[in-house]
């Protein structure tokens, strides 16, 4: 296993079916006024809403509400978010929601102790805080698995002016300090968001897995993920109240971008890249996006490293060795990536997304490009994935 690293994460997790019972015990060592940070209002129609405010009453908390956190979350918003930081004094961010709006409760964490563009000095020049600006603590209560912010310091921030998402991985001191993780809280998503929560979880594993070409222990944890991931999905897809099912998949998704299999790896994230472009312009689902461009931008850059390819085949898909080339067992291994795609329900091509061929260039202008993986694209490269992904 190459390279040097340190690895600590700081979040308390309460995993499982009676994990909200320790919300009141998790947010008494923090200040007294809370801003409880939430979406469209489904958690007030499925019972989550009422589990939170009675551990707030519980825990002797002051309660600023702040509601709206939408899938994508804006500069605009972030910055009422720290307008309420500011004028309510507030102590403490509870994030009540999926990886959007726990991003968003990071993004304001962070922001409202900034005075300047946090959005132009965090997300676009990727600035870390300087040491002693204040942060917000923030704590998760998740209600949907996919993006594993609720264990990382990542948030990404979409800017409406200039059609540009941008994700920000900030350090320990901006992981959410607890996370509260009840599988049954999943289970009011709707299903199609609930795929689109599995394709990202496995886009993280396998951007994290197809770089490096060292034996790494790493890679090892990675496609055990993946293959739990696989059949969870299946399981889940079937009976969306199957709470092992759903239980094995918010697990994977806290493990799948805690950092962990990152380590020792150098990560490459052009799918991600490639999404976000794909969202700024659509305003599509993230997870949908993913699983329409992976596919081809993965036929793109196997033949750089069709050994990994090859071992995706067959340690993630089960695919026999005997008598094939790599070439062989790599292409494969894409194949079975597809169908799968395709047998969950994610999306297998942009036009399922709104994605025309008037929009492959303003796609492709808007994508960053990574140069961690096994090959940097181009443009040209870039607006030819787009293509073959319609």
């Amino acid at each position: 296993m190459l390279g040097n690293f340190i690895y600590y994460n700081p979040t308390k997790l309460y995993f499982g079916d009676d994990a909200q019972k320790h919300l009141a015990e998790a947010l008494r060592p923090f200040g007294k006024t809370v801003m409880l940070a939430y979406g469209s209002g489904s958690i007030k129609r499925n019972g989550v809403y009422d589990d939170v405010m009675a551990a707030l009453k519980e825990a002797g908390k002051s309660v600023v509400e702040l509601s709206g956190v939408m899938p994508n979350p804006t500069v605009e918003k972030m910055e009422e978010g720290v307008a309420a930081v500011r004028a309510n004094n507030v102590d403490f961010i509870l994030a009540v929601g999926g990886g959007s709006t726990i991003d968003y409760a990071k993004a304001v964490s962070v922001a409202a102790g900034y005075d300047g563009d946090a959005w132009r000095h965090f997300w676009v020049e990727q600035a870390d805080p300087a040491p002693g600006q204040k942060i917000v603590p923030v704590g998760a209560v998740l209600t949907m698995a996919g993006t594993g912010s609720e264990m990382n310091g990542g948030s990404v921030i979409t800017d409406t002016a200039t059609k540009m998402k941008i994700g920000k991985v900030f350090g320990e001191n901006v992981m959410p300090s607890f996370a509260v993780l009840n599988p049954r809280y999943t289970f009011s998503v709707p299903q199609r968001q609930m795929v689109a929560g599995i394709f990202d979880i496995m886009s993280h594993i396998m951007e994290q897995y197809f770089s490096g070409d060292d034996d790494s222990t790493s890679d090892y944890l990675a496609e055990g993920l993946m293959r739990s991931v696989v059949a969870s999905s299946r399981a889940a897809v079937k009976d969306p109240m199957n709470y092992e099912a759903r239980s094995n998949i918010m697990w994977s998704a806290t493990w799948a971008l805690n950092t962990l299999i990152g380590k020792g790896k150098t990560q490459d994230w052009e799918v991600h890249m490639l999404g976000h472009a794909i969202s700024a312009i659509t305003d599509a689902t993230h997870g949908m996006t993913l699983a329409a461009v992976s596919p081809a931008y993965y036929r793109h850059i196997m033949g750089y490293a069709l050994d990994r390819f090859a071992r995706f085949a067959h340690y993630v898909w089960d695919i026999p060795t005997e008598g094939k080339s790599d070439e062989q067992l790599a292409s494969e291994g894409l194949f079975a990536l597809s169908d799968w795609i395709k047998e969950i329900g994610a999306a297998s091509g942009l036009r399922e997304l709104g994605v025309t061929e008037e929009l492959i260039e303003p796609i492709a202008k808007a994508t960053l490009i990574s140069d961690s993986g096994y090959h940097t694209l181009d443009f040209a490269e870039v607006v030819d994935i787009l293509k073959e992904s319609l």
